[in-house]
């Protein structure tokens, strides 16, 4: 049990995807202008990630070591088009917002890295665990991420108008905004485990 609990919360923390990693940072960049984008994105994710490591660690010894990237990526593909399709479906206007971006898990490193060195060399139980570890890590990621871009973007978080006259600052709702939010969380982050060691 105990070791369950620490393969789920390593992708929390110890190699979360965005801030000790930095992988995924392509859909990371694009779609944090909002928390309700991150939250979306983060979700799909993590749906992917669960359904493609659950698939990879049950089929791990059918598979020939010649042709595993390929069947990890059409697995991992098959869950990226469920998820699309449920968003179309179900949220629209999401949908919309995240683009192009929901399309492109399939070739997101941390999904692809998670099957490869991961789900293939575990059970089912543990997969389960390291796969919703680092979807949620994920999700806490690019909610921290969208919550301080949209505030100081916009000046509301979820629509919401937090300090009365507050200016907001425009750049951290473009690209440059996301650069910069994500390099002084990085900066953040590896001080905070420098000072750990």
């Amino acid at each position: 049990m105990k070791s369950l609990v620490k393969e789920f919360t390593k992708g929390i923390i110890k190699e979360n995807a965005t801030f000790v990693l930095a992988l995924g940072l392509c859909p990371t960049l694009a779609v944090s202008v909002s928390v309700v984008n991150g939250i979306g994105m983060g979700i799909a994710a993590t749906f992917v990630l669960l359904g493609s490591s659950l698939i990879v660690s049950l089929i791990k010894d059918f598979i020939p070591s010649k042709i595993r990237i390929p069947c990890y990526i059409v697995i991992i593909a098959t869950f990226v088009t469920i998820a699309e399709l449920c968003l179309k479906a179900y949220s629209p206007a999401l949908d919309r917002s995240l683009g192009i971006y929901v399309p492109l898990i399939v070739v997101n490193c941390m999904v692809l890295g998670r099957a490869e060195a991961f789900a293939c060399k575990n059970n089912l139980i543990s997969s389960f665990c390291d796969g919703l570890g680092m979807g949620v890590g994920f999700t806490l990621a690019l909610i921290l991420i969208s919550a301080i871009r949209e505030f100081l973007g916009s000046g509301q978080i979820l629509g919401y108008t937090l300090f009365k006259g507050f200016e907001p600052v425009f750049v951290f709702g473009m690209p440059s905004g996301a650069l910069l939010v994500i390099g002084l969380l990085l900066g953040f982050f590896n001080l905070l485990n420098n000072k750990k060691t």
